[in-house]
């Protein structure tokens, strides 16, 4: 078990002048266009399991494939490996000589044919086999994993639930705004100020759901979608349904990665705001990660949800992905 180096680095967020509201963060954050500093990718499909696969964008340094670090990054609910934030990280990453995996997660990007299931928060075995695939087929040694949001959940519920069997290949974890804690942040999801994201992710779970019943209709039926007025009513009848989950209270309980925190032995780095809108982090779940040895909790005042939108002094202001890159950097050593 190797202990994270501490970022020496770390300055307190300062939010981009006008931009203290969490919803102006976490809009503008998602829409304001990032400049791409990646060159065309490899596209790799991944076995996951028997019928079903991942579509990555890889992106190799030319000529030190195998020395370099490499980053998975894996993107939060309805999006893609394609989303805003995964674009910026990547972009910090490769300039700064590292690998970079773009993930789309199971049916994401357009890739519904892929796989007969449906995509949730607690497939973080997915990231792992990619992982396998890396070591054994391209003979990586030494790779991180980033998530957000969603993703965020994903990476940090694979590196608790591998504890000290992580395999030494994986030397370090981040999660920007993970949604550790699934039932509380869906519960606030569905308040009245944050009903217009909760509307955005239930118009792209509805179309997804229908574009997966149209390929399997013998698996899937649209009379589910009746009447769900809500994440966690789409996740009680449509994602517990189909995934093996009794219900969304089970559902949530299962794929949460607070329930391992505390066995998380990579080093891994947190970052969350206490204005996010809708991810909420338990008292239990904070304390978790505050004692953990292997983890630094990076909390903000503001923020929103994956913005983190500083002023652009000497870079593009996007304090959380340079943070990040910071932070992988020092465990690359």
């Amino acid at each position: 078990m190797t202990q994270s180096r501490n970022i020496q680095s770390l300055s307190t967020f300062v939010p981009r002048r006008g931009l203290k509201n969490a919803h102006a963060q976490t809009l503008l954050g998602n829409f304001l266009p990032r400049t791409s500093a990646l060159p065309p990718p490899e596209d790799r499909l991944f076995a996951i399991e028997e019928g079903v696969q991942v579509l990555c964008r890889c992106h190799w340094q030319p000529g030190n494939r195998y020395d370099a670090f490499t980053v998975i990054i894996v993107h939060g609910l309805e999006g893609s490996a394609d989303s805003q934030y995964v674009i910026g990280t990547g972009s910090k990453a490769w300039m700064r000589g590292m690998n970079v995996v773009r993930m789309n997660m199971r049916n994401c990007g357009g890739t519904e044919q892929l796989t007969p299931s449906l995509y949730h928060s607690g497939l973080s075995a997915d990231m792992g086999a990619i992982i396998q695939t890396l070591v054994r087929e391209d003979k990586l040694r030494r790779i991180a994993l980033v998530g957000y949001s969603m993703g965020g959940n994903l990476v940090l519920k694979l590196v608790g639930d591998l504890g000290s069997s992580a395999p030494p290949q994986l030397k370090a974890a981040v999660g920007v705004s993970p949604a550790l804690d699934l039932a509380p942040s869906a519960d606030a999801l569905h308040r009245w100020g944050n009903r217009m994201y909760e509307w955005k992710f239930l118009r792209g779970l509805r179309r997804r759901y229908r574009r997966k019943a149209a390929l399997f209709p013998d698996r899937y039926e649209l009379k589910h979608l009746n009447n769900l007025r809500s994440l966690r009513e789409f996740d009680d009848q449509i994602t517990a349904r189909y995934s093996g989950f009794t219900g969304a209270d089970d559902y949530y309980a299962r794929a949460s990665a607070s329930r391992v925190a505390e066995f998380i032995a990579v080093p891994t780095l947190v970052i969350h705001s206490h204005d996010d809108p809708f991810i909420r982090m338990l008292p239990n779940t904070r304390a978790k990660l505050l004692s953990n040895p292997n983890v630094q909790l990076l909390e903000t005042e503001h923020g929103g949800h994956c913005a983190f939108l500083a002023e652009p002094n000497g870079y593009d202001g996007r304090w959380a992905e340079q943070k990040c890159i910071e932070f992988l950097q020092l465990q690359a050593l």
